[in-house]
């Protein structure tokens, strides 16, 4: 990988690689909301090195400019802009003058934690590889900041609930989200076939472990089986993913398991058998390794861990 650019599972990791401040940062939070000037306490103007996420991230501009690149498409930042980016793509951020910046960050194990085991087929939008950024006027502006000023205080406060009640603040946001921004926008669109490729493997993925928890098949497709559904060889879907994202296919898959069982732990009573047989093994040890590779605890430490935070 080229030295000047950055590979981030969180926001923490991204501003430990360049070299900024940690001190308002908590390394195992999954989910973040900052004012950017708090946090980016560096002289402007600051041109990011290029970089690519593995969280999302909500950006609400009261006041500042500066400018976003997403692959090879650059997008200005202005008072009242909102934009939205997911998990894989390359991006440089710059920013020329900073007043006031609400920056969210999140993964996927928050959104189907703390917002809906679901949480893709209410809000499909989620899934848009690129998403240009909208200029809101005023009036629209001030409900999304009553919104993310509540989430903000939240978040900052010691409610044992707080998760929780940020889950649901932020349902509320996205709902706004998706009133404002794709009441009429068309999920296919995308700017090229490599995209297409992308999101429709997301969507397919994405369908397929709702089919899991459904019961309607039963085992976890690998590559040659999301080629199938796009009627692409292989290799050349392999090579599309990882190029497009930084991922392979069979790191999507781990990640997208890790993430339903983990689900499956917290808002359901079924028993590690049940759950391993729901997500295809065969064997509930062989899950039990699997989880505990990719979560690093096992299922019952795992649950455990959780009913205590509840209780």
């Amino acid at each position: 990988m080229n030295k000047k650019e950055a590979i981030s599972e969180t926001l923490y990791d991204l501003y430990k690689s360049m070299g900024l401040s940690l001190d308002l940062f908590d390394p195992a939070d999954k989910f973040t909301i900052h004012n950017l000037k708090d946090i980016l306490t560096v002289p402007l103007p600051f041109t990011s090195p290029r970089f690519r996420p593995y969280y999302f991230n909500f950006v609400f501009v009261k006041n500042a400019y500066g400018r976003y690149t997403i692959d090879e498409l650059s997008f200005n930042l202005e008072p009242g802009i909102v934009y939205f980016t997911n998990p894989g793509n390359f991006r440089i951020f710059e920013w020329h003058k900073i007043d006031e910046v609400y920056l969210i960050t999140f993964n996927e194990s928050f959104l189907k934690e703390n917002v809906h085991p679901d949480v893709f087929s209410e809000f499909p939008f989620l899934l848009t590889e690129t998403v240009r950024p909208q200029l809101l006027v005023p009036g629209v502006y001030q409900e999304f900041e009553q919104l993310y000023l509540q989430i903000y205080k939240e978040h900052l406060g010691g409610s044992p609930y707080r998760d929780r009640i940020i889950g649901s603040l932020f349902v509320v946001l996205l709902l706004k989200i998706k009133e404002y921004f794709w009441k009429d926008y068309d999920p296919i669109y995308e700017g090229n076939r490599s995209s297409q490729i992308v999101k429709t493997f997301k969507k397919n993925m994405d369908k397929h472990y709702r089919d899991l928890a459904a019961g309607s098949v039963e085992k976890i497709f690998r590559t040659h089986e999301y080629a199938g559904l796009q009627n692409l060889h292989p290799n050349y879907l392999s090579n599309v993913i990882k190029s497009k994202t930084g991922k392979s296919i069979g790191e999507w898959i781990s990640g997208k398991t890790t993430s339903e069982a983990k689900s499956l732990l917290q808002n359901s009573s079924m028993s590690i058998k049940e759950i391993a047989y729901k997500l295809g093994f065969a064997e509930s040890t062989h899950f039990s390794n699997y989880f505990k590779k990719n979560a690093d605890l096992s299922p019952v430490e795992f649950r455990r861990q959780h009913n205590n935070l509840q209780s």
